[in-house]
Formats: C-alpha cells, structure tokens, sequence
C-alpha cells in the first residue's frame, strides 16, 4: 500500500474515466493479482456445476459408488480451495481500495498545499471537505471493478463456452441474455450519474454553507442576519434533501433490477434445459450442470451491475477530484534573486512604503482595503509591488516566503501540544525553548501556557476550538514572532483583546522587532502610537502618513476612525468577541462570509 510519507505520483486530471484508471496502473502489481484472483474465484464457481454433473452421470445413474466418492472429494477440495480463494481475492481488494484512497488523498492534500493562498480564492471550504469525507471513498469503491469486474467477464465466458458443449441453443441464450441486461440498466446508470452529481454539488454548497454558519455565528448574530442565514440554510437543506431522493429512487431501481434481472435470466434458461432433458436430449446430470452454470452465472451478473453502478458514481467523484486538481496556484515564474539584506517594499496601488527596519501602521476604515495591500505586499496576489526596487512577483514565491510572512488573525491552527502549534514540529521552530519564551511573552500569551493544566505541552484541539477568541488570537501572534522573519506583515494581531493587554502587546512588540521591518494593520491607538509611521489608506489609497501623533492633529478622517476604534468595548479577553477579522493571503474572513450570507 501506499507509503504515508511516498510520493503518491502525478495524477491523470484529464478526465474522470482517466484518473481511476491511474489509480489502478499506480498498483499494477495488486491489480493484476486483484484480477486474477477474482477470475478464479468466478471460474470456480461456475466449474462446480460441471463436476457435480459428473458426479451425477458417472456416479449416482451408473451406480459406480467410487466413481461418485471420487467426484464428490474433487468438489470439497474446489470449495475449500476456492473459499480460500475468495479470502485473498478479499483482502488484495481491500488493499487496491485503500490504496486508491490514501492516494486520492495525498494528492488533493498536495494539491491543497501547491495552491497555497489562492485556494480560499478558487474553491469553497465545503468543496475540499465534501471530497475528503466522500469523493474519496466512492472513488475507492468503484475499483471493485479492478477484481470480480475482470473475474465477472471471463466467467460469463467460461459458462457459454460449458454450455456450449451441452447445447448451442442454451449457449446462445445465455450469451445474449447477459448483453440485453446491461442495455436494460444502461438508461438507469446513466440517470445515476446525472442525479449523483446534481446531488453532488448541492452537497458542496450546502457544506460551505455549515462551515460560514460554524465560523460567523457570532458576526451574524452582530449583523442580525442569523434568522436570514438560517432560512437560506433550511432552503437548500431541503432542497438537497428533495435531490436525495431522487437519487434514492434511481439507486432503488438499479438494485432492484439488479436483484430481479439475474433471477428472470435464471428462469429463462432453466425452462428450455428442463425441456430438453424431458425430450432426452440432454441427461440428467447435464440440466443439474446447466442449473448450477446458470446460478453460479447469477454472481457475475450481480458484479456486472454493481460495477456499472460504482463505476458510474466513482466517475462523478472522480470528475470533482480532477477539477480540483486542475486549478493552478499563484503562477510563479519569477527567477530573480532577492535582495541581499533588508529592502524596501512597496506597493505602487495604494502608496504604502515599507521601510527596513521600521514599525509602520496601516488603518483604513475598510478591511477589504487593508487586506489587498497586505495580500500585494506578502505576495498572495499578482501586482506591480516592488522588493528593493524590482518587482516582487519577480522573484520565486519560495524565496518571498522564507524572508516575508503575512501573519492573519485568522490563520489556521493544527490540533496538537500548544508547543508544537506554536514552534511547528520541532516544538520550537528549531529555535530552541529560550526563543519559544521569548515569542510567548512577546504576545503576552504566558497566562495562556500558565491556565493551561500541562502548559505547553496541552494538547490543543483544531482551530483552536479549546481556546477563547483572544488566547487563539495570541497563539497566532507568538507563532509569527517565533518565526522571526525579516519582514512581518500582521493583520489584526490584537482585536480581539482587552485594551490591557493590548498595551502590553504594543510595548513588547516593539521591543521584539527591533532592527526588523513590520507592518501593523490595525485601528488601536495602542498599537498606531507605537509605530514610526502610520499610513491612512481611503478608498484603497494613502490619504495621509506620518506620525500617529500628527496624522490625529492634521487629519479629521484619521481623527474619526481612531476614536471610533477607542469607544470600542473595553472589556477583559471574551471568547465570545468575533474581533475583526480580515483577509490576507486566503479569501474572506469571518465577516466578510456573514455579509455574503446575509446578501
């Protein structure tokens, strides 16, 4: 099976029918062994009958009792055999549909981590949730066909070519019978598939849609749109659960026509064998064989349906999985060098400088302003931003990313010991435990670790859902600043705290980044006070920099923004405050998917 750690391969996103069969060349070996077995398992099945009406001929009618032992020990050693048979073919299957699983998802992981920022952009949350609960699975299912498929085809094969020697016109019945079946499910399986990914997509809506509801609850109770939210919700929750059933109804027919065909085959093949035989021209022992062909045929008729039905719901899966894998992540074409020490960076669209070494401020009275100078600046979007006086998208996104980090206040959190949330996987970022205490206290998140019954090494759960609001907000804050990178961009590192510790945070702020270039975006007084230079961005461009100080004197505008920030609440660390959240380098934040909700 695939390796955890191994390279899942490149994926065939040419189409759906495309990328299951990769999945199957990507484990040649298993799959042929997967079909072999298979192909015994269904061709013993279907030789018993053939043994049994020897026993019956040579045995029983002609009285020859070692005749009949001796046939009767051939059976039990091809139904020992072959139970053993199926106990293999069993288990290489569910190994080829592990492995088909584990591979999907390494590749849609990969692909999640290859598009990096512009994946919120390009895909919803519930799309990328949707594929690792379901798609996955479906698709993993649909290679049943690599084993008794295969097995089911050379079974129907055998059978004919059994009942071929016995009588041509039950031959021909039988090789036409299997054909008019399939066409008969055929329509059936094609308006599965139909349904299936109608089905399909409302899920992915109404997925994301939990997701806004989970994350913006609080924004939207702020808003007073929770009772619009919910009324959407319930709208396309029926409206899914109306597709439900109809794809439920198709699905029934297909089983039921599954179930209803292969006995209806049964019985007309057995009516002209048992004709026959009434006429002699075929013997006793031959309508047993016929009857057991025919039954054992009722197995790989079964397959061939199932397959059909698996196939047609993992090519829906399949056909989501690849167009995800086709969307591209920020093209990075850039082969220049970066600067060599600290440089400035710019953004000609709004005019903000960012100077080395220098603590500068960014408050604008629209999130969405704030956030696409950050996301020019960080290199999260194409733009004519400028590193050192060339073009920053000129230069590998690797590279931009080792030296400049945009820090969101809503950036993910991985479940694990808070050390190891905050300082990676090494537990401190490699940086060592003095530098772990340093960027706690830097966020003035100690009463965090302290409040914590095994401090650092509590476990913390995903997003930090154990944690209040201003402890997340803190966590995030102390994983940036251990990271120590030569420019930091943060977003809203403080506004979900209380204006102590919000204080504390301006003070140790600036002491940590000393020497270090940082851009602040934020509307606190705390923190703009703190700064060499506060930009005042209106409507996406700089109305006024300088001084905190002097831009409240001289700027009626900035005036009024900082001091609607100051009759804010002022209140200690609530779990309950949304904050403002913004967007930076990974699409909407927590209010910005309320509003939409609310429109």
């Amino acid at each position: 099976m695939i390796d955890a750690q191994g390279d899942p391969g490149t994926p065939d996103a040419r189409g759906g029918g495309r990328y299951l069969w990769w999945l199957v060349t990507r484990q040649p070996g298993r799959s042929a062994a997967g079909a072999v077995l298979g192909t015994v398992w269904m061709v013993l099945l279907a030789v018993t009958p053939y043994l049994m009406s020897r026993a019956v001929d040579d045995g029983l009618q002609r009285g020859d009792l070692g005749a009949l032992a001796g046939w009767s020990a051939v059976l039990l050693g091809v139904g020992a055999g072959n139970a053993w048979v199926g106990a293999v073919r069993h288990r290489v299957m569910t190994r080829v549909r592990m492995d088909a699983n584990f591979r999907t998802v390494k590749v849609v992981m990969g692909q999640a981590v290859r598009l990096g920022v512009v994946l919120p952009r390009r895909v919803g949350t519930g799309e990328v949730v949707t594929i690792g609960v379901g798609d996955v699975q479906t698709i993993a299912g649909s290679l049943t066909v690599v084993g008794p498929g295969v097995g089911a085809v050379v079974a129907y094969l055998v059978v004919a070519a059994l009942l071929l020697s016995v009588s041509p016109l039950l031959a021909a019945v039988v090789l036409l019978g299997v054909p008019v079946m399939v066409l008969v499910v055929g329509p059936l399986l094609n308006r599965l598939q139909g349904a299936e990914a109608e089905y399909r997509e409302r899920q992915s809506l109404l997925t994301a849609r939990i997701g806004d509801l989970a994350g913006g609850l609080r924004v939207l109770n702020g808003l007073g749109g929770k009772g619009l939210f919910a009324e959407a919700f319930r709208a396309d929750s029926e409206r899914l659960r109306a597709q439900g059933y109809r794809v439920g109804a198709v699905t029934s027919w297909v089983q039921a026509v599954g179930l209803g065909l292969p006995t209806l085959f049964l019985a007309a093949v057995t009516w002209p064998a048992a004709r026959l035989a009434a006429q002699g021209s075929i013997t006793v022992g031959e309508l047993v064989s016929v009857y057991g062909y025919v039954a054992a045929l009722v197995a790989p008729v079964a397959f061939f349906l199932e397959c059909g039905y698996q196939i047609s719901r993992g090519l829906v899966a399949a056909r989501r999985v690849v167009a995800f894998l086709r969307l591209a992540p920020l093209p990075d074409t850039g082969t220049a060098q970066p600067p060599a020490g600290p440089a400035e960076l710019y953004d000609p669209d709004s005019g903000v400088r960012l100077v080395p070494g220098l603590l500068t401020a960014l408050a604008g009275a629209r999130p969405a302003d704030t956030a696409a100078v950050v996301d020019r600046l960080g290199r999260c979007v194409e733009s004519a931003a400028t590193w050192g006086g060339a073009r920053l998208d000129a230069v590998p996104v690797a590279r931009v990313r080792e030296r400049i980090l945009v820090a969101d206040n809503e950036a993910d959190l991985f479940a694990g010991p808070l050390r190891e949330v905050i300082g990676g996987a090494a537990g401190a970022g490699g940086r060592g435990e003095g530098a772990l205490a340093r960027a706690v206290r830097a966020a003035a998140a100690e009463d965090v670790v302290r409040g914590l019954p095994r401090g650092l090494d509590e476990p913390i759960d995903a997003q930090g859902r154990n944690l209040s609001g201003g402890q997340r907000q803190r966590v995030r804050l102390a994983r940036a600043l251990l990271a120590d990178p030569e420019v930091l961009l943060a977003v809203e590192p403080t506004s979900a705290l209380d204006t102590h510790t919000e204080a504390v945070i301006a003070a140790r702020l600036r002491e940590v980044r000393t020497g270090r270039t940082t851009l602040l975006v934020t509307g606190s007084p705390l923190l703009l006070e703190r700064a060499d230079t506060v930009y005042h961005l209106v409507d996406g461009k700089v109305a006024a920099h300088g001084p905190h100080e002097r831009l409240l004197a001289g700027s009626p505008e900035y005036r009024a923004l900082v001091s609607r920030d100051d009759d804010g609440p002022d209140g200690p660390d609530d779990p309950d405050d949304p904050g403002a959240p913004v967007a930076t380098c990974g699409g909407a934040g927590a209010d910005a998917d309320a509003e939409e909700a609310v429109r």
